[in-house]
């Protein structure tokens, strides 16, 4: 059984992946599923000049809760076993931290939001760093 990892990029949410992750579970691929929130660190940007880094924290954490709610319910529904971490930092570099830490056998992300140079941009960007394999949804 695999352990999947579902990152929510930005506010746009990981509803595709979601789905996806409850019908491996129901068709008893996946035994365990893993979502992290990950927020880029806007504190390195010119925004940082104006206002705090916990103001910004707290903008984004908002933004991204209505997403994540709707990405939760999908799992809940489905009766999929998951935790969910909220991580700051770099998208690539961070999913491919996470991935090989707790130990995951596929990162399943959702690039439906995403542009088309920018989302092959963070394919490209995730193959070079993770050793996990990536699946992308769009």
């Amino acid at each position: 059984m695999l352990k999947l990892l579902i990152p929510m990029l930005g506010h746009k949410g990981a509803i595709e992946a979601a789905r996806h992750g409850a019908f491996l579970f129901a068709e008893r691929c996946v035994s365990e599923v893993e979502v992290i929130e990950v927020l880029d660190e806007l504190a390195q940007g010119r925004v940082a000049a104006f206002h705090s880094r916990s103001a910004l924290h707290r903008t984004e954490k908002a933004r991204s809760l209505d997403a994540l709610m709707q990405t939760r319910a999908i799992l809940d529904e489905a009766g999929v076993p998951y935790t969910w971490k909220r991580v700051f930092g770099p998208p690539e570099r961070t999913i491919a931290t996470y991935a090989a830490k707790d130990h995951a056998d596929i990162v399943v992300l959702d690039a439906s939001h995403l542009g088309f140079f920018h989302r092959w941009a963070v394919l490209a960007r995730l193959w070079r760093l993770s050793s996990t394999p990536v699946t992308m949804l769009h």
